[in-house]
């Protein structure tokens, strides 16, 4: 934890979220909040042959919630249902500790230093959380 939980890489990220506005005619849309913060993430998808071929967002979350889902609203577009299931899975697992691979998304390990912050991890995850969801929604 000597890294600093907010530093200039976190609010960039945070300042410059892709796809930051809703879909109009959404396949499937998804919204998760985090009980312990508050924060918010909506995402909105369209799938074309099974991959993510459209998203939009909502988001209303602390800097490290906005962060994570600017570097996954980044890599999520041309990914497939089971492919966000699975980055959300590892995201899930490198918080909790039972895992030190952050190789598997882009730019993820400007978040490393949250990860001695489980009161931030379920803002982190909401966007990834979301992607994984309206996906398996829309593809199905």
């Amino acid at each position: 934890m000597s890294a600093p939980l907010y530093n200039k890489d976190i609010l960039r990220l945070a300042a410059s979220i892709p796809h930051h506005q809703r879909l109009t005619d959404p396949q499937a849309s998804v919204e998760k909040r985090s009980p312990t913060c508050g924060s918010r993430v909506t995402v909105d998808v369209r799938m074309a042959n099974g991959r993510v071929a459209d998203m939009g967002l909502d988001v209303k979350a602390c800097a490290l919630g906005q962060a994570s889902a600017s570097l996954m609203a980044g890599h999520a577009i041309g990914m497939s249902a089971q492919e966000l299931a699975d980055a959300r899975d590892r995201l899930t697992a490198y918080l909790a500790g039972t895992s030190e691979d952050l190789d598997f998304w882009p730019g993820l390990s400007v978040l490393a230093p949250a990860r001695g912050y489980p009161a931030r991890h379920a803002s982190i995850r909401l966007g990834f959380e979301a992607i994984a969801e309206a996906a398996r929604m829309a593809d199905a």
